[in-house]
């Protein structure tokens, strides 16, 4: 442990940490007291802490590549480390960024209603603390959920966790499907463009499938209905 904790930069309570959430394999034990860790453990733990440090992923998504089929080789650093980059500056509107506070004052939200809608995972501040202009954006968006009388009083609560988590899986599996087929075989500048027109594009087709699910199920429920006339 010692020895891992020297090769990682990682303390021993985030290493038992990680493999009791299944990020790490469980090492190979002489006795009770006695733990061996391999190659594998450390090359994981470098993985997870560039995937935390350097692109800000979540644990959750970072357990989800690394559990994919072959899913440390596109890890590696040269697996187009500088796509977010890239990505993020062709994406941003720009704007500055706003304090819990400011987009307090900017939505009509109070901080304790902001506060829960970070605990859930709607909101993401960085690492300053600071909320972006898509959390401006989602914000709004949850105000006019409001106004159209998705609310507490009626009962909508916590639904903000099961969106966020969603959408944690669904990248979590697309960014493991685009890395694995085209790590190594395109360039970044192709790279970047596919995930900027992918984004476009898969979002707007999400939106037409939900909504086609959401007549469809309605449709399902009307049929039931008449059925038990």
């Amino acid at each position: 442990m010692r020895e891992l904790e020297r090769l990682t930069g990682v303390g021993r309570e985030t290493i038992r940490f990680y493999i009791r959430e299944g990020l790490l394999p469980e090492p190979d034990r002489a006795s009770a007291n006695s733990a061996f860790y391999n190659d594998m453990h450390v090359a994981r733990l470098k993985a997870i802490k560039r995937l935390q440090e350097e692109r800000f992923l979540p644990l959750a998504i970072i357990r989800t590549l690394l559990d994919g089929e072959d899913g440390d080789r596109w890890l590696h650093a040269d697996a187009f480390p500088d796509l977010d980059a890239m990505l993020r500056a062709r994406l941003d509107t720009g704007g500055e960024g706003a304090t819990l506070e400011e987009l307090a004052a900017q939505t009509g939200f109070t901080i304790d209603e902001l506060g829960r809608a970070v605990e859930e995972g709607v909101l993401c501040p960085d690492r300053d603390g600071r909320f972006g202009p898509r959390d401006l954006a989602v914000a709004r968006c949850l105000k006019e959920l409001n106004v159209i009388g998705f609310t507490e009083e009626r009962g909508f609560v916590g639904g903000g966790a099961m969106y966020a988590q969603f959408v944690e899986w669904l990248v979590g599996q697309e960014m493991r499907m685009f890395f694995e087929n085209t790590a190594g075989k395109i360039g970044d500048e192709e790279a970047l463009t596919m995930a900027e027109r992918g984004i476009s594009t898969i979002n707007e087709m999400l939106s037409l499938m939900r909504t086609r699910e959401i007549l469809r199920q309605l449709e399902a429920r009307r049929r039931i209905a008449n059925d038990n006339i």
